[in-house]
């Protein structure tokens, strides 16, 4: 639900950043051995971009992990975060390079 409502508030928690109409939102939760993968998809209803709310997203998801577990292990880290793909509105489709393409 944090990540949720992040998206639907990025422009109360960013500075500047423009008040988006989502759409819809999904987390996406990816667990490994020693991580736990946090991915935010959002789509709005105006041109304008939903970065902000789609990082705002995964990043109060992130934290909201982060406070339910940091009993257990205070040595926790978050990060990288990073945009994965970009579409729609009046910017061109981007998509980030897989690793092994750099």
């Amino acid at each position: 639900f944090a990540g949720i409502l992040a998206a639907k508030n990025a422009a109360t928690l960013v500075p500047l950043s423009a008040t988006v109409l989502v759409r819809a939102t999904t987390i996406d939760f990816h667990l490994g051995p020693d991580f736990i993968g946090v991915a935010a998809l959002v789509e709005g209803l105006d041109d304008t971009g939903v970065e902000m709310p789609a990082f705002s997203a995964a990043t109060a998801a992130v934290l909201t992990i982060y406070d339910m577990c940091k009993s257990a292990d205070r040595t926790m880290a978050i990060g990288p975060v990073h945009l994965v793909e970009r579409s729609g509105g009046a910017s061109s489709t981007w998509r980030r390079r897989e690793v092994d393409d750099e």
